[in-house]
């Protein structure tokens, strides 16, 4: 009694039952029956398109596009550049400068050629100046000589004459006789010709006539230009070369001839 008391009791103070649980999972277990349905459904689906696609040959490869070969490009030809019609006032102003340029070139063109000829010029006289000074000074000493060998000369012909008793005795034998031989005259000018000095250019080539006299051993003791040569220095450098000779050989008998004339020209 007390059991089924307390039962009562506690049915009476328990909460009440809710009435929408049972609904509920009704709802849960049908959605999940329709989802499983829906898997399955999927899966065999899936298994079915996968196989009747593996038992299909594959579609046969699409045709190559062959691409059209373009035509090569040609470039346009680019226009020609317009011709400037020339300024005729500019082009005279440049053929003036160019000629006034042209003029003054030529100017110190010449200019410099007058310079370097005129030192030239200065330099050939300077040149011929000091040739001349020194011609001076040996054709100086060579006239010293000269004088000094004539003095010589003159004291020994002096004392041959005082042993003879006549200077002119033995020349005027010798005058009486035949003249000198063929040869004579060319060895008398080989022997003098060594000591003419002569450097200045001749025109022409006139002969200068010397008449010489020899003492009886041949010393020279007198000469004189007796007809020029037209050529006053060619004479001047005969007659030194004669002084400067001082004795002349004997003809080939062994005469001496005095006086003599004997001639000389530039060249020969």
């Amino acid at each position: 009694m007390n059991q089924q008391a307390s039962i009562k009791q506690h049915l009476e103070f328990a909460p009440p039952r809710e009435s929408g649980a049972k609904p509920s999972l009704l709802i849960a277990l049908a959605i999940h029956l329709l989802l499983m349905i829906a898997l399955t459904w999927g899966i065999s689906w899936n298994s079915k398109e996968v196989d009747h696609a593996a038992v299909e040959p594959p579609p046969p490869l699409p045709t190559p596009f062959e691409t059209p070969k373009l035509a090569p490009r040609v470039e346009p030809k680019p226009a020609p550049a317009p011709v400037e019609k020339p300024d005729i006032s500019i082009e005279k102003k440049k053929k003036e400068e160019a000629k006034a340029k042209e003029i003054e070139e030529r100017k110190a063109r010449e200019l410099k050629e007058k310079k370097e000829l005129q030192g030239k010029q200065e330099l050939e006289k300077k040149q011929k100046l000091e040739k001349e000074k020194k011609q001076k000074e040996l054709e100086k000493k060579e006239q010293q000589k000269l004088d000094q060998q004539r003095q010589e000369n003159l004291k020994r012909i002096q004392g041959l004459a005082g042993a003879s008793g006549s200077p002119d005795a033995p020349a005027s034998s010798a005058l009486k006789s035949s003249g000198p031989s063929d040869s004579y005259g060319g060895r008398i000018r080989a022997k003098i010709k060594p000591n003419i000095v002569f450097i200045e250019e001749v025109v022409g080539n006139g002969s200068a006539e010397i008449e010489v006299r020899q003492a009886p051993d041949g010393t020279i003791i007198g000469r004189k230009l007796i007809s020029s040569s037209g050529n006053k220095a060619w004479d001047e450098a005969v007659l030194k070369a004669i002084d400067k000779t001082e004795k002349l050989p004997r003809d080939v008998d062994g005469r001496i001839h005095s006086p003599l004339i004997i001639g000389f020209k530039p060249r020969e």
